[in-house]
């Protein structure tokens, strides 16, 4: 295939017809007769085309959880701050110890009751109704005490990084926000909106490169881990949760990133762009394509990926087809034309 410079030739004839004038002289006229324009034209082919979209999205943490007691209480010792990396199960911070003890004293007397009570129901001293009164009470403060024990040690339920501490050592927490918010960044995930003429082409398992504009010029590999079962009707779209493994932990939590999905291959018509012509007041593609008789017909293309200076052509062009690239201005359907050759 060779390339052709878009060119428009011009024939003229000139006539000259001399009459007899007036008293004023002769009077000389001159018509220009115009030829059939002059196009380029390329032959096009069917070839593989990658069926890639690239979305954006924003870098989310893995898991995300909000370390807090769940009652009101005065913190006693801040053990971590943020930045700093923790384990699951390690001590982040204490409270106040005071309601525990008193609990816990509560369960040895109800505990110390209960055993007697119920030593005394067993030689027929204490009716059932009494001894259910006492274990009950006994059940109840072993409850609290559980509760508040759990509460007065905080642990971080994750592997992770500290992103937040909302108070410091010797603060009443008040529980209008955690004490701790911890992010597990190892890996990480994105939640990316894909088209719903999709759906039916992503699988999990699915790789997906991934870049941030934070990391110019380096590129990550994610996986496809979830697919949402359902379309967002505002948007027209479904989520798709892709995690990267994130080993070095350069991802960080709100990064601004691009995830290009690859959908396979379609064996597609590919046509230069030169040759693709908008209608005004419509989103409608056109091309002209040439005849054997070297005549031009207006043809209606459905255009899908664009790659470069090219267009993947979905609908309206076979493989071989002979399509204009140059000289347009003065075409119209049915029009004969000269090849450039």
């Amino acid at each position: 295939m060779k390339t052709i410079f878009r060119t428009m030739s011009v024939a003229a004839a000139v006539v000259l017809a001399v009459s007899c004038g007036n008293s004023k002289g002769n009077k000389a006229e001159v018509a220009v007769v115009e030829t059939d324009p002059t196009v380029a034209v390329t032959q096009v082919s069917v070839r593989e085309v990658p069926q890639e979209e690239t979305y954006t999205s924003t870098i989310q943490a893995y898991v995300k959880n909000n370390i807090a007691p769940q009652t009101a209480g005065r913190i006693s010792r801040i053990l971590v701050d943020v930045g700093d990396n923790v384990k699951k199960g390690q001590v982040v911070a204490e409270m106040d110890q005071t309601q525990l003890a008193q609990i816990e004293l509560q369960l040895k007397n109800n505990e110390t009751e209960y055993n007697r009570l119920k030593e005394l129901y067993e030689v027929g001293g204490l009716s059932k109704s009494d001894l259910d009164a006492i274990e009950m009470a006994y059940n109840v403060s072993k409850t609290q005490y559980n509760n508040l024990k759990e509460n007065a040690t905080l642990v971080s339920p994750i592997n992770g990084v500290i992103t937040a501490r909302n108070y410091d050592a010797g603060d009443m927490y008040a529980m209008s926000a955690p004490i701790y918010t911890v992010e597990q960044i190892v890996p990480v995930k994105l939640l990316v909106g894909i088209s719903e003429t999709d759906y039916t082409k992503v699988k999990k398992g699915d790789s997906v490169e991934i870049t941030a504009d934070a990391l110019p010029g380096q590129t990550f590999n994610g996986k496809v881990r979830k697919i949402y079962p359902t379309v967002d009707p505002a948007t027209r779209t479904f989520t798709v949760e892709v995690v990267i493994d994130n080993g070095n932990s350069v991802l960080r939590p709100g990064m601004f990133a691009r995830a290009k999905v690859n959908f396979g291959m379609n064996n597609s018509v590919v046509i230069p762009d030169v040759a693709v012509v908008k209608q005004q007041g419509s989103g409608e593609r056109f091309v002209y394509v040439l005849n054997e008789d070297n005549t031009v017909t207006y043809q209606k293309v459905v255009l899908g990926r664009r790659m470069g200076a090219e267009y993947e052509v979905l609908e309206g062009l076979s493989d071989g087809a002979k399509v204009v690239t140059g000289g347009m201005i003065r075409l119209k359907d049915g029009i004969k034309v000269i090849v450039n050759e």
